[in-house]
């Protein structure tokens, strides 16, 4: 080729639009998050009028979820071929599809946990393959773009909640989840082209480093991620049945629209006050203002609670996982993000067993509990910003 046919070569990647990628990271995410794993916080209170679900099996099946995405996070750890699979990447979606349409078809409690331990694996492995794809793809653009793509965790949890809110006065349950079901087959479409990286190109947990790492700080992030695992799954569960007990149906399923509209920004958002403030800082004030949204309804009544409660959750519990990770891997801790996630996912199972023994007297009790346990996750971050400028490197 003559250098007078440069202006006809192919853009490369820098100078492609990175929004196709942003999109379908987004979709996908939405699918295995929005929808596979919190789409059942909606649909619980239905299941429970409507279908004969106790609140132990709730707690039940939530904690089923949890387990699978323990397992599919595990998996993908021990299998890192498995983040450079497009069969694995859309062999789960396909599954996420119909383990949540299938939840309509029956009411069997071993086949529902069967069905929400199945999509807590395939949801685990979208997430780790979908992020894995847009951090290199995107590697060469701002990081507000990666904060768009866990946006379409919010995005999925605000759709599908419509859903359910437009669906719960004119249809049953089971109508809520075959439309969730239809919803996530749409964006299960749009995420279809996403490819994972190749293996060359594949990123791990960050640099391996002479200098000895900060086991002290990365000891305070580890309880402070672990102890949002156990208290924010306590609100992602059971928040939208909490605020239904006292108040009219539609009140408890707008807000969980409401927590999907305020998580949509909220990644970006902490990405782009990164740049004023220190990331321990971020995490702090998020994990204090994330227990004040969980609290809210537990210790007020009325409406006007029960929304701000919503947006104050959706604002942060994105935003304390996308920030932990940062700093996991700002530390360059060995195996950072691999610690950290399989910590946040025991929390995360942990969470619905701890409450379950009280929730034969309402969601409130278990709702204060998580809050105390966001405040200690708090106590936690609040040392690991007294130590973050003493940090070695």
């Amino acid at each position: 080729m003559g250098s007078g046919d440069t202006r006809q070569a192919a853009p490369t990647r820098a100078e492609r639009s990175p929004w196709p990628v942003v999109a379908r990271g987004a979709a996908a995410l939405a699918v295995a998050m929005g929808i596979g794993r919190f789409v059942y916080t909606p649909i619980l209170p239905l299941m429970h009028a409507q279908a004969g679900l106790s609140s132990q099996l709730g707690a039940t099946l939530a904690t089923a979820n949890y387990i699978g995405y323990f397992l599919g996070a595990v998996a993908g750890t021990l299998a890192p071929g498995l983040l450079r699979s497009v069969l694995a990447l859309r062999g789960s979606l396909i599954l996420l599809v119909a383990s949540v349409g299938l939840m309509a078809v029956t009411t069997d409690g071993a086949v529902w946990f069967a069905l929400r331990l199945v999509a807590g694996i395939a949801s685990a492995l979208v997430f780790v393959i979908a992020v894995s794809a847009v951090l290199v793809r995107l590697r060469e653009h701002g990081k507000h773009l990666v904060g768009w793509v866990f946006g379409g965790v919010g995005a999925g949890i605000a759709l599908s909640g419509l859903l359910v809110l437009l669906l719960r006065s004119v249809a049953g349950w089971q109508a809520a989840w075959w439309a969730s079901a239809a919803l996530a087959a749409v964006l299960t479409v749009v995420a279809w082209p996403l490819r994972p990286p190749a293996p060359a190109a594949a990123a791990g947990d960050g640099p391996v480093v002479r200098a000895a790492p900060p086991h002290r700080l990365f000891a305070a992030l580890f309880v402070a991620y672990f102890g949002e695992g156990v208290g924010y799954i306590i609100a992602g569960t059971f928040l939208v049945a909490a605020i239904e007990q006292g108040l009219p149906g539609w009140v408890g399923s707008g807000a969980w629209v409401l927590v999907g509209l305020a998580a949509l920004p909220s990644s970006a958002l902490y990405a782009a006050l990164g740049r004023r403030w220190s990331t321990p800082t971020l995490l702090l004030a998020a994990l204090l203002i994330q227990a004040v949204g969980i609290a809210l309804p537990a210790l007020l009544d009325g409406v006007v609670p029960a929304l701000v409660s919503a947006v104050l959750f959706g604002a942060t519990f994105l935003g304390v996982a996308s920030i932990a990770l940062a700093i996991g891997t700002e530390l360059r801790y060995p195996r950072a993000v691999a610690l950290l996630t399989a910590g946040y996912s025991v929390g995360q199972i942990l969470g619905p067993l701890v409450v379950t023994p009280l929730l034969g007297h309402g969601y409130q009790q278990a709702l204060l509990v998580g809050t105390g346990i966001v405040l200690a996750a708090a106590v936690a971050a609040t040392a690991l910003r007294l130590g973050w400028a003493r940090r070695p490197g």
